[in-house]
């Protein structure tokens, strides 16, 4: 996945969690971030980030922040991409068959999945969570309560036990981390479902990515503990 019009800036403030003070070539622009997530141990002042120019001259900010970098460690923010680059890594035919039919925004009953794929007689379900939180060479998962995350994991659940197979794939948006773990200091409400799914059958992925200001894509798996 690329994006277009890279520019470089540093970070001065955040006023709500949809916008940002960032000074760009020495000019104080007000951007939109692209991750609503609190990322407080990413936007530090003075810190770089790396935005995308919009070609929407009507648009009332022109930037969208997209990447960061933690010290040496270039962390890609934008909460939209996850599944941009999962969709294009699932049709590379790692885990399923390059013949897979792909679906995006797949509603069953009262859920929504991010993807639907019928592999031969295979019928998945499977949903991504982008992880952009990194302790030590641990990536972390979430960085705040998510509520909507284990109601995922919940219908994740039932999807088994309706006959499906079904995946939870989280998109680790850095190189770097060497071990995948559920936030249970920050949810363990989502740890423990998520550890429920395990024994239940739903499989559990993580894979890492590599990151430059303009490109990301999903790379190596990423060894998991619950």
């Amino acid at each position: 996945m690329r994006y277009n019009n890279i520019v470089e800036g540093k970070f001065l403030s955040r006023p709500n969690r949809f916008i940002a003070n960032v000074e760009i070539n020495g000019k104080t622009e007000t951007v939109h971030v692209k991750n609503t997530g609190r990322c407080r141990e990413l936007l530090v002042p003075n810190t770089t980030v790396f935005l995308e120019k919009s070609n929407n001259p009507l648009r009332k900010t022109q930037y969208d922040l997209i990447a960061v970098y933690k010290e040496t460690l270039l962390i890609n923010m934008d909460s939209q991409i996850p599944n941009h680059v999962a969709e294009e890594w699932l049709k590379l035919g790692d885990i399923f068959s390059k013949d897979a039919k792909i679906r995006r925004e797949v509603k069953y009953k009262n859920s929504r999945f991010d993807f639907f794929i019928e592999d031969g007689k295979r019928k998945i379900f499977l949903e991504v969570k982008g992880c952009t939180l990194e302790q030590d060479g641990t990536a972390l998962f979430p960085d705040a309560p998510t509520k909507r995350g284990v109601k995922h994991i919940e219908e994740l659940i039932s999807c088994i036990n309706e006959g499906f197979e079904a995946y939870i794939l989280f998109v680790i948006q850095m190189k770097g981390p060497k071990i995948f773990k559920p936030n249970n200091n920050t949810h363990k409400k989502f740890g423990d479902t998520l550890r429920k799914a395990k024994k239940l059958g739903v499989n559990i992925l993580a894979y890492d990515c590599t990151v430059t200001p303009n490109s990301i894509n999903i790379d190596k798996e990423v060894p998991i503990k619950l």
